[in-house]
């Protein structure tokens, strides 16, 4: 610069400064254009992402330090406070949402086959079994009924005048075959659907106590533990067998009539005050309007619950670390749920909904990852058929890691997002292989070495890019098909 303005008059130098000046006023004041869903920002949260452990490291911190979680218990409480120091550590706003929840504790657990025919003299057959949530209690030293074997819930209402003063087993095995074959939800389905409702429906035919075959694909002698629709009006004992247990008892059923002596002790203690852990990442001219993402911090109380959902809980943590660590903050406020009591009563995603249903047109969208960290292949979405276009950007961003399919339904009924979506809110999550998921799904065996980090890697990669992009979006995709089409 001295060397410019030795040739310059000095009756011309002020005006020179002047317009210099001015120049580089100009330029100052000429805005920056904001990062948002352009190819380069996608890829840089993408990448970012996929060389970041932070999220498996929280993983870690929540299984291997508190361990199980279930609704009421120390572990859920220690979660909720973990979970929010984290996000607080990042400078997200933090709000703890007060949430009324379950406390049942379980107790002894045994069963035995003490008749049957051929069985020898001073022999029983030990049965590996887990109370299912909910369960009544036997009395402390246990009861001894006959025991009756059904195979269907239509089975069970054809048989009902056999049902009074029996254990009643319902005994519909997991296809393993359709979960193999990406279709590990529906298969689910049907055997929840048996451990949710037909412990009642054997109750309201006089049963003493009720059996399911475990619902999972494992066969490895673990019992698969969940929730029931027992109330107090008719709460027996209820507990889930496992596979090779159930079918041990069909071939001795076979033989002839067969008793079992059942021991459940749990108990159903007062609802215990809890919390959803509610974190904000601002946004900036569209902070009026909010994307949820989420997953549920409560687990089953047989193992620490890494696939079911502590996974899920860190991976939408990750999405506030990986954008507040590149700076990037986006045009709609990032909200980071981790829900309470997803498991045994979905308290947490009730507390939510009443809080804001007055004001549901906020909310532009929400995520939940509830299907366990196996690789992630892409997108599942609840918008209409003119939305899906919409994405493409998104998927070419997420194509380098195989993670761009996208798959369009009208509504996907997660736990905790059901009551939003059905409110309108289009909902969103992690399209995962799930043909092992069940395999540790409510069992002592979902503990964290059954998680690949890589996994966990793509999996906060997917949502959080899925989560910066609705978060950007020009214009919102607009209500949840099943509300508008």
């Amino acid at each position: 610069m001295p060397a410019v303005f030795h040739f310059i008059p000095r009756r011309h130098l002020l005006s020179v400064l002047v317009a210099c000046l001015f120049s580089a006023g100009a330029a100052a004041a000429t805005p920056t254009p904001m990062p948002g869903n352009d190819a380069a920002t996608l890829a840089q949260i993408r990448d970012s992402a996929m060389q970041s452990d932070w999220a498996y490291q929280r993983l870690a911190d929540m299984t291997d330090l508190i361990g199980p979680r279930l609704s009421g218990s120390a572990g859920a409480a220690a979660a909720v406070e973990q979970v929010a120091a984290a996000m607080r550590k990042l400078g997200a706003k933090v709000t703890l949402q007060p949430v009324k929840v379950p406390h049942w504790v379980r107790g002894a657990e045994s069963a035995e086959l003490v008749e049957y025919a051929g069985r020898p003299a001073g022999v029983s057959q030990r049965v590996v079994l887990t109370a299912l949530g909910g369960s009544g209690a036997t009395p402390a030293a246990g009861l001894t009924a006959p025991l009756l074997i059904v195979r269907s819930m239509d089975e069970l209402k054809a048989r009902a005048a056999e049902v009074k003063g029996r254990i009643v087993l319902l005994d519909v095995p997991f296809d393993q075959q359709m979960a193999d074959r990406g279709l590990a939800g529906p298969a689910y389905g049907q055997g929840a659907r048996v451990r949710f409702a037909g412990p009642k429906a054997a109750a309201e035919l006089g049963a003493v106590a009720a059996l399911v075959r475990s619902v999972g694909g494992a066969d490895y002698r673990i019992a698969h533990a969940g929730a029931t629709m027992l109330d107090d009006g008719l709460r027996i004992p209820a507990a889930a067998v496992t596979v090779e247990d159930a079918l041990l008892m069909g071939r001795l059923a076979a033989r002839g009539p067969l008793s079992m002596h059942l021991t459940l002790t749990p108990q159903i203690l007062p609802d215990a005050d809890s919390f959803n852990v509610i974190a904000d990442l601002p946004g900036s001219d569209k902070a009026d309007e909010v994307v949820i993402v989420s997953g549920h911090l409560d687990s089953w109380d047989l193992a620490t619950g890494a696939h079911d959902d502590a996974v899920g809980v860190a991976g939408a943590m990750a999405v506030l670390e990986t954008l507040h660590r590149l700076k990037l903050q986006p045009r709609r406020t990032i909200r980071m749920i981790a829900w309470m009591n997803e498991e045994n009563g979905g308290r947490g995603g009730r507390a939510y909904f009443d809080a804001n249903k007055a004001q549901l047109e906020r909310h532009v969208a929400a995520i939940e990852s509830d299907s366990g960290g196996g690789r992630p292949f892409g997108i599942l979405a609840s918008v209409g058929p003119r939305a899906e276009k919409l994405f493409a950007p998104l998927r070419a961003a997420l194509t380098p890691i195989g993670a761009h399919a996208f798959t369009r339904r009208d509504a996907l009924e997660t736990g905790d997002l059901h009551m939003l979506e059905s409110g309108g809110v289009p909902s969103f999550e992690p399209l995962v292989d799930t043909h092992d998921y069940f395999h540790y799904h409510h069992t002592a065996a979902d503990t964290l070495d059954k998680v690949a980090p890589e996994n966990v890697r793509r999996h906060v990669a997917v949502i959080s890019s899925l989560t910066w992009f609705l978060a950007n979006m020009e214009q919102p995709i607009g209500r949840a098909p099943a509300q508008v089409e």
